[in-house]
């Protein structure tokens, strides 16, 4: 079994807020996809990250969680670019973690 992790900006690369439309799409698309799926959006978390070694970046993000028996790095591939397109961002965070169920 694999976890995947999207990590999903509120904002885009010119701090405008996206709409929440955007999100329900990919929400219930994955639902669609994966047969459910665990949404980390009550508070938005902080990614922080040096861009130019100068000053850190700071992103609002919402974690959206799916489990999947097999992971189809082809999809995935597309997904994220599909995402980075629709979100207006250079690069979205997908991660991919083996888990076993208990």
């Amino acid at each position: 079994m694999h976890l995947i992790q999207l990590f999903l900006p509120l904002y885009d690369n010119d701090q405008q807020p996206l709409p929440k439309s955007l999100f329900s799409e990919v929400r219930d698309s994955l639902i669609h996809k994966f047969g459910g799926l665990t949404a980390h959006s009550r508070a938005p978390v902080d990614g922080l990250w040096q861009e130019d070694g100068s000053h850190a970046v700071r992103d609002d993000l919402v974690i959206y969680e799916v489990i999947t028996p097999e992971l189809d790095r082809a999809w995935w591939t597309e997904y994220r670019a599909s995402l980075e397109t629709r979100f207006r961002q250079e690069h979205i965070l997908i991660r991919a973690q083996q888990v076993e169920l208990l």
